[in-house]
């Protein structure tokens, strides 16, 4: 078995090559320009499956540095579910679906980071959170107007946001 290793090793090479090529894949790492910010805050808030101890109410306030290549990094504050204040650190990447006219683009986004606030008897409401920080990963699908921005983002199986901001 130990001879066809080598062998099998070269066959994934020339795959992954192939691959990477046939897909191209985005540049890495990415480019440390700034081509925009985006300064969002929530409009609405619906969970799936409603608590009486949640809030709809976030009052989530959010900035993104966005790069050229549409990558971004960004902090947000927000009241979670159980009026605690929270903070969520991340980086993600814009995904262009589709665009209308010249000013109207539809796009995904995916961000993933680290989550800080759910705490005390709430501690346990997220995955991972023995130590008051947990990751998060969040999908959302977007509109851009000009220089206005809506997201709808999924929090998980727990619910969704609609945020509104504006790009600088």
């Amino acid at each position: 078995m130990r001879r066809y290793v080598p062998w099998i090793g070269g066959i994934a090479g020339i795959w992954l090559s192939a691959s990477a090529s046939a897909f191209s894949l985005p540049d890495w790492p990415p480019t440390l320009a700034l081509d925009h910010t985006l300064v969002q805050t929530s409009l609405l808030t619906r969970h799936f499956d409603p608590d009486p101890e949640h809030t709809n109410q976030q009052n989530l306030l959010s900035i993104e540095l966005h790069n050229p290549d549409r990558w971004l990094a960004g902090a947000a504050w927000f009241k979670n579910s159980f009026d605690q204040p929270t903070w969520y650190f991340y980086a993600g990447r814009e995904f262009p679906l589709w665009q209308f006219a010249d000013e109207i683009n539809v796009r995904a986004k995916l961000t993933g980071g680290l989550l800080r606030g759910y705490q005390d008897e709430y501690r346990d409401k997220i995955p991972l959170n023995h130590l008051e920080v947990a990751p998060a990963l969040l999908p959302s699908i977007g509109v851009q107007w000009g220089r206005v921005e809506s997201d709808l983002i999924i929090f998980g199986t727990a619910g969704m946001m609609v945020t509104a901001g504006v790009r600088f």
